[in-house]
């Protein structure tokens, strides 16, 4: 694990945490990209992830009966059961540690630029990531199939950030901003309209 990957997932809660102040009972509904989830239910996940640990992770997913989509839902919906406050509580109490499941750490890093993304476009928020280290997930992401299916869904393309120098894999040109990049490997269609290239349509496809 790169010792740097946890600053940076403090910071990006601390953004988070900032971005969400003041924010009126009915913007807590808003629907995202992140499939069937409002804001809420985005926020209550990244508290449910700040408080995993390994042990933890293996009860409940054998809880779940080992299906993962079960287990985040069920991570989800403990965390939403019940009042706003308390979701915000929870991940203000966590978000200085470093609990996290089993698995390469750039995975949580990358669920936290991802999510944050979710939450600020649904809201209208513009956030100024660290485009070093958003660039490091997007190369993560896009060599990893577990769970994240990355690496089928930009196979045979060139991925191209114009707003920081990274370029991966080969075949017909996706560019654009590394952010919205992300986004589309992590398999969110939000973004695409955001690239461009030859190989736009391939990933639209995917």
């Amino acid at each position: 694990m790169a010792t740097d990957i946890w600053p940076t997932i403090h910071a990006e809660r601390d953004a988070l945490l900032a971005d969400l102040e003041g924010l009126k009972p009915d913007q807590w509904t808003t629907a995202t990209t992140c499939g069937h989830w409002n804001v809420h239910q985005v926020l209550g996940h990244l508290t449910s992830l700040a408080k995993m640990t390994p042990p933890k992770f293996m009860g409940k997913l054998a809880g779940s009966g080992f299906n993962f989509d079960s287990y985040v839902e069920q991570g989800v919906a403990a965390e939403t059961a019940g009042a706003l406050a308390a979701t915000l509580a929870g991940l203000k109490a966590a978000k200085g540690g470093t609990n996290a499941p089993p698995g390469p750490k750039e995975t949580w890093l990358g669920e936290h630029f991802v999510h944050g993304e979710d939450i600020r476009r649904a809201l209208g928020i513009k956030r100024e990531y660290p485009l070093d280290q958003v660039a490091r997930t997007l190369v993560f992401y896009s060599g990893s199939e577990p769970i994240i299916h990355g690496k089928s869904r930009v196979a045979g393309l060139t991925l191209k950030a114009t707003d920081t120098d990274v370029t991966i894999g080969t075949g017909p040109l996706v560019e654009g901003p590394v952010m919205d990049l992300l986004i589309a490997t992590s398999g969110r269609k939000a973004s695409l309209d955001n690239l461009s290239g030859p190989g736009v349509d391939t990933l639209r496809s995917r």
